[in-house]
């Protein structure tokens, strides 16, 4: 029996890397693309160790469309189909608008919407012969706009607006698409968040503590791709946010402004 094949995005870190092992427990085979071909072959092996799975590599960088049709190609030449399709490479930001270059808003924009944007195009016709699943690792702060996050928003906002709009085309295709939502979860996705010139933060400004971990969030994607469902906010509190945004908008406002001020070193004075 051929196993199912997955491909996952962003995979050498956080929510990407606790994907592989999620999927590969349920005896997926593995194409796992990120930038960095050592942390690539790390996870690769870690994961090998633990489960009896296929499990290839990929170094793309998912701002460039040649990777990422590199990407699929090679899924396709390899194993002969894609079933599921997880677009999780991201990247994040803190800086407020009036101040951060804009070259850093655009670099937000090609990793997290155009990289959805260009392994969606050509994973497509694979998923939809398989009658697969393309799942989005989008955000809260794609729900509502998050203070000092402006880029980061606007990509999660156009992430979500793009793969509603691809679930709707492919109504009556089979095709499955998820859209999964993290609030806060520990990993490292805020020590690398570009700061107003660009250079990463290389810390948290958060307590990481009771933060959802990576574990928790894969699994819960999982459940979401296993029972189909349509969109999945992985937190009690992004619930309450995402339920504030419609009944309750300028309440949140204020709320998201004075826990993004409460930051240590925070740009919202």
């Amino acid at each position: 029996m051929i196993n199912k094949v997955c491909v996952i995005t962003g995979a050498s870190s956080g929510i990407g890397r606790a994907l592989a092992f999620e999927m590969a427990s349920h005896q997926y085979s593995l194409v796992l693309a990120a930038r960095s071909n050592d942390a690539l072959n790390q996870v690769k092996e870690e994961v090998i160790a633990k489960y009896d799975v296929q499990i290839e590599v990929c170094v793309t960088d998912v701002s460039v469309e040649d990777d990422c049709k590199i990407l699929i190609d090679k899924t396709v030449k390899i194993f002969g189909r894609i079933d599921v399709l997880i677009n999780n490479a991201g990247i994040s930001m803190r800086a407020l608008f009036a101040n951060v270059e804009l070259w850093v808003i655009k670099r937000l924009m090609d990793v997290n919407f155009w990289g959805t944007v260009y392994c969606t195009k050509y994973a497509l016709p694979h998923i939809t012969e398989m009658g697969g699943s393309i799942v989005g690792v989008t955000s809260i702060a794609g729900f509502h706009g998050l203070p000092g996050r402006c880029g980061y928003s606007a990509s999660k906002f156009a992430m979500n607006g793009f793969l509603e709009t691809i679930r709707i085309e492919n109504l009556k295709s089979g095709v499955h698409v998820l859209i999964a939502a993290p609030s806060f979860t520990s990993s490292n996705v805020r020590k690398s968040a570009l700061t107003a010139d660009g250079s990463p933060q290389g810390f948290s400004p958060r307590n990481e503590k009771n933060m959802m971990t990576s574990e928790e969030v894969a699994h819960k994607i999982w459940r979401g791709i296993k029972y189909r469902k349509r969109n999945i906010i992985l937190s009690i509190k992004g619930k309450i946010s995402v339920l504030l945004q419609r009944i309750l908008p300028v309440m949140l406002d204020k709320l998201f402004y004075n826990a993004m001020a409460k930051e240590p070193d925070s740009p919202i004075k």
